[in-house]
């Protein structure tokens, strides 16, 4: 009995320190690093109220906004994850159409790779620069603005997310709408 008793207090003892112990540290460095992140990158709109987060797409898919990359998961950020569908698959095959007609990209103006593919989660909120200007002139047409504006949003609004490191740079589709709807 007392060899059952004393591995109890030793079950306890580690679920207190592995359980409760660890996750208060990991929280309380994530809240001492960068608490923007650790709660979510949660924005709000003008009343207040969250909108969304930096961190997961959303669909926008009337003409007056900048639509995201595709998602596999339908922008569920409780399941997130890929298609797992092979390259020669005919539904990755019919899913990249649909996406080029829905762009009315042709040879001559072909669609951004990342407006086609959808991102390894699903649920990347970021676009390329390139594809954030492909989509211009339909926004500008459908919002009454000059095309060069929209432009100019989209420059202000691109970050290189490596630094020096990286040449390409990508914006957040969520903040780019925001900034849309500002105007």
């Amino acid at each position: 009995m007392q060899s059952f008793l004393a591995s109890i207090r030793i079950a306890l003892a580690t679920m207190l320190i592995c359980v409760a112990g660890y996750t208060t540290a990991v929280w309380a460095v994530a809240q001492a690093v960068s608490p923007d992140t650790a709660n979510g990158s949660l924005i709000t709109g003008p009343d207040g109220a969250i909108v969304g987060s930096r961190q997961v797409a959303q669909a926008f898919t009337r003409p007056g906004y900048f639509w995201p990359r595709p998602s596999a998961v339908d922008y569920n950020g409780a399941g997130a994850g890929g298609s797992n569908k092979s390259p020669t698959s005919p539904d990755l095959t019919d899913r990249g159409q649909e996406m080029v007609d829905r762009y009315g990209a042709t040879p001559d103006n072909p669609l951004p790779a990342d407006l086609a593919a959808a991102s390894g989660a699903g649920l990347d909120p970021h676009i390329s620069e390139a594809g954030a200007r492909y989509q211009v002139t339909r926004i500008a047409e459908a919002r009454g603005l000059e095309p060069a504006r929209v432009e100019a949003l989209i420059r202000g609004a691109a970050i290189a997310p490596g630094g020096l490191l990286t040449r390409d740079r990508i914006v957040n589709v969520l903040e780019l709408n925001l900034a849309l709807d500002r105007l």
